[in-house]
């Protein structure tokens, strides 16, 4: 039987695919056309793949700083925000280099999951919110928010790029399976 852990891997995968996807489908629009103001929580297409990319890189730095001497860690250049970097920051202005930086992440996500023990979501997680706060909860929790967060904002960029005559196509989990 699969175990907790399965269930992560998969939904990197899962991620993974849905990222290539979604990136795909915005190529045909131009630079003004992805940062075009579209009434959106973060502006646009590019602002709203900027937050995801930001959310992804604070999680996955909380999530590495659990991991125990000795196992498998996510390479720390992918996950460098810039000082003073909030959740409206443009991380990337180049889309040829968010682009980039998505497919890497989710890339060294999938192996980094594919190498951390199975017993890795039931650790205790202890770090600092945005805020500072001291927060204390088992891994899986973190995960689980990880990849509820993208799913989110990528709900709502289809929603802009149907708006904008672009069809995504089928990005249902279970046509991985």
């Amino acid at each position: 039987m699969a175990g907790l852990m399965d269930n992560y891997r998969f939904l990197a995968r899962y991620n993974g695919w849905f990222n290539t996807r979604l990136y795909d489908a915005c190529e045909p629009l131009d630079d003004a056309g992805r940062q075009a103001p579209r009434g959106a929580f973060f502006g646009s297409i590019h602002g709203t793949l900027n937050h995801i990319l930001w959310g992804d890189m604070v999680w996955l730095g909380r999530l590495a700083a659990q991991v125990q001497a000795g196992e498998a860690a996510l390479p720390a250049a992918l996950l460098v925000l810039p000082a003073g970097a909030r959740h409206e920051t443009t991380l990337h202005a180049d889309w040829a280099a968010l682009r980039a930086h998505r497919a890497g992440l989710d890339a060294a996500l999938q192996a980094w999951l594919a190498a951390v023990p199975d017993d890795y979501a039931q650790r205790t997680m202890r770090y600092r919110n945005t805020q500072g706060v001291a927060r204390e909860h088992p891994v899986w929790q973190a995960l689980t928010h990880l990849f509820n967060h993208q799913t989110h904002h990528r709900g709502q960029v289809t929603t802009l790029l149907a708006q904008a005559g672009v069809d995504v196509g089928v990005t249902d989990l279970i046509a991985l399976v």
